[in-house]
């Protein structure tokens, strides 16, 4: 798949942040090490090619030149806070409904109070507590947001 600019962010001092398909595994690398220092919860590299080989079309980056700031949604601490996170997750939203999904279902962490926070901004709704759901012991809890 080739990389697709879909829309385009300037934040700060006129940073251009592209929100872009995921091309190929040479992004890969940099999805893991964002993950690796911004979500407790280690993933092998089967999960990342489970996601990415059957639904590449709703594998989005965000990008500021060649470095990812986003990805499996795990922000990088520099970029929280400027919209990024919103854009991309309207940006799956309006891909999964113009595919003809009608909801869209995650998990994070109940002490994640960040995206918690964002999560409720853009209209999900929580639907159940997990117990201990991560490896390291945390309860997670599920967000639903509906999109008919």
């Amino acid at each position: 798949m080739s990389e697709e600019t879909v829309t385009k962010l300037t934040i700060g001092e006129k940073k251009e942040i592209k929100i872009v398909r995921y091309k190929d595994e040479t992004q890969l690398n940099a999805i893991i090490n964002l993950i690796e220092n911004d979500l407790s919860e280690p993933y092998s590299i089967y999960t990342y090619r489970y996601f990415i080989h059957l639904w590449p079309e709703l594998c989005f980056l965000a990008m500021y030149n060649d470095e990812c700031y986003i990805a499996m949604l795990a922000v990088d601490k520099r970029y929280r806070k400027k919209g990024i996170g919103s854009n991309l997750i309207e940006t799956v939203c309006i891909t999964i409904a113009k595919a003809g999904g009608d909801e869209v279902v995650l998990e994070t962490e109940v002490t994640n109070k960040g995206s918690l926070s964002l999560y409720s901004h853009l209209g999900f709704i929580k639907d159940k507590r997990l117990a201990r759901y991560y490896l390291n012991g945390v309860d997670a809890i599920r967000l639903k947001l509906f999109l008919t």
